[in-house]
């Protein structure tokens, strides 16, 4: 039996490297509210005025309080616009970016040198790493001037508070990892983590990305961040849940390396897909439409027909997430309670409910409840004592309070809004520095494909679009696949405003509309993964994966364009 979820394409990176350095994954260690207090923002890879708008309440109130906003982007995107500092990055130079600042750091004095002796670890390597990335360097490989580099030390190195912040930039990439720790050790070396106002935080992609993985959904983990590779956890979590130890399988498959060998003799032959599209989302997503339709037997459960669910054997009817209640947990480690506003029409079930009576038909029906209620209160017990500890988070506690953060172990603990102020959750209560050297992305530009290749999002679509593609007033502002080049690079290929192009890389070929702009680098082409058919972004991306995270490269591959048909 195999098991991913889809957030192993938004925030495993992130997770891993904080894992890593902290010993912990939550997206922030600090509450949204304490983002209008800091001196400086350092945001890499995030455009959340359109992919996050209600996060720039707090990034304004930040910046109206005296503070500075940095963004790096390769594009000019409304979050850029509304910073104090653009660094426009050369896709996939992430990683020589945060060395670059750190370089900087230390030789203008701005490490807490302090800090670093009580609180952190493995630092000296680190320096020796990075002593090679001198600004003129760094200017090289990541395109940012030299002068704007030092800008951005200056104004992170001289603040009392900052915190660093990455989006799906800088994460998803085949050096996701790495990426992550290069910006880690930044805040680690400026003192700048386990300190009120300060921190390194990851911004989440959609939904209850955080809680999914506390929940075990993952293909390596089980309930309360525990490991399914640990004995000590396999053993508590078989006793939460009245099985044998043996019966709990080993880790599986992440979601590509699952996708990639459905329907083969070794790979899955049925599989069962809730509220997800990768036959549009997966990378290399030609090749995730044919192995989808090599399986035996392919059931969705979904509440739009999707692209996936139109290659479905079986379609199960879900309730939306209005219809339906349970708990979330958000970027900040805060579990919420989602209560039905509404009943789903009449035959129309849960996911729950749908789960429950499978596995009664499968004569497991016993340990499968759809209480929602009961449900949470199963994973209070089986993440006891575990990293993300919901012991003490009751259904009535999260409604007084607005919220629980977890760690809360008990229900007279106040919960944990704020992590790391006394210790990391390391052995030794120590972060760890990560040497981390640049290395290019799996796939550069080169003569035959000679520009870079960036994917995202626009405010007015959502993930592949099964939901916002039906709702006739943001299909009308965003109703089909185009792509951002610089007008001197369309000139240079004789394309015009609003021309139907073709954009092509080593996987396939996506036909878009072009749309010519100066916000976007002049070696770089954007294009928006929200549509189907010929518009596929993703008939693109590269599957390359992170070693460690198991994350696709969806944000930097090699491509050309050319004139093409009509979309």
């Amino acid at each position: 039996s195999q098991i991913d979820y889809n957030g192993r394409f938004c925030m495993s990176s992130a997770a891993a490297a904080s894992i890593k350095a902290f010993g912990i994954d939550r997206g922030l260690p600090f509450p949204l509210a304490d983002i209008p207090y800091t001196e400086t923002i350092l945001l890499i890879g995030s455009n959340a005025a359109e992919t996050m708008p209600p996060v720039m309440q707090y990034f304004q109130a930040q910046q109206k309080n005296g503070g500075s906003l940095i963004v790096v982007d390769p594009r000019l995107t409304p979050t850029a616009a509304a910073a104090t500092l653009h660094l426009q990055i050369t896709p996939g130079t992430d990683a020589a970016l945060a060395n670059g600042l750190l370089y900087i750091a230390i030789k203008h004095g701005y490490l807490d040198e302090a800090f670093i002796a009580s609180r952190t670890s493995g630092f000296d390597r680190v320096r020796r790493t990075v002593s090679c990335y001198w600004p003129d360097r760094v200017e090289r490989i990541t395109g940012i001037p030299e002068k704007q580099l030092y800008a951005a030390a200056r104004l992170l190195g001289e603040a009392a508070t900052a915190m660093i912040l990455t989006a799906r930039g800088p994460e998803q990439q085949s050096k996701g990892v790495d990426n992550v720790l290069a910006f880690i050790n930044l805040a680690l070396g400026l003192g700048k983590a386990g300190k009120p106002y300060c921190g390194y935080g990851c911004l989440t992609g959609q939904g209850n990305g955080q809680g999914g993985r506390e929940h075990g959904q993952k293909a390596d983990q089980l309930p309360g961040y525990r490991k399914i590779d640990n004995p000590e956890h396999r053993f508590y979590i078989a006793s939460v849940w009245g099985v044998p130890e043996d019966s709990i399988p080993g880790p599986g498959r992440s979601a590509y390396e699952m996708l990639n060998r459905l329907g083969e003799e070794d790979g899955v032959r049925a599989l069962l897909v809730f509220g997800s599209n990768p036959a549009v989302s997966g990378p290399r997503a030609g090749h995730i439409h044919k192995r989808l339709e090599a399986l035996d037997f392919l059931v969705v459960s979904d509440f739009f027909l999707s692209e996936t669910g139109e290659l479905a054997d079986v379609v199960l009817p879900t309730a939306q997430w209005a219809e339906e209640e349970g708990t979330v947990t958000n970027l900040e480690g805060r579990v919420l309670l989602r209560q039905r506003a509404t009943e789903p029409p009449a035959g129309v079930s849960t996911d729950l409910e749908i789960i429950s009576v499978l596995a009664e038909r499968l004569g497991f029906g016993r340990s499968f409840c759809s209480n929602p209620r009961e449900v949470f209160n199963e994973l209070r017990r089986a993440s006891s004592g575990g990293v993300a500890d919901y012991y003490g988070i009751t259904y009535e506690r999260i409604v007084r309070e607005n919220g629980v953060f977890w760690p809360c172990p008990s229900e007279d603990h106040s919960g944990t809004p704020r992590l790391f102020l006394d210790a990391f959750a390391m052995p030794d209560g120590r972060a760890r520095f990560h040497a981390v050297d640049h290395r290019g992305a799996a796939e550069e530009p080169d003569e035959e494909y000679p520009l870079y290749l960036t994917t995202g999002r626009v405010m007015q679509q959502y993930q592949s679009g099964t939901q916002t593609r039906r709702v006739r007033q943001l299909l009308a502002a965003a109703p089909e696949c185009f792509v951002e080049i610089h007008p001197s690079m369309a000139a240079s290929y004789g394309i015009l405003q609003g021309q139907p192009v073709r954009v092509a890389t080593r996987r396939g070929t996506a036909v878009a509309q072009a749309r010519l702009t100066p916000s976007i680098r002049m070696d770089t082409l954007f294009v928006p993964f929200h549509f189907s058919g010929r518009g596929r972004a993703n008939l693109l991306t590269n599957p390359a994966l992170d070693p460690i995270s198991r994350m696709p490269e969806f944000k930097v591959c090699a491509a050309r364009i050319e004139k093409g048909p009509a979309c």
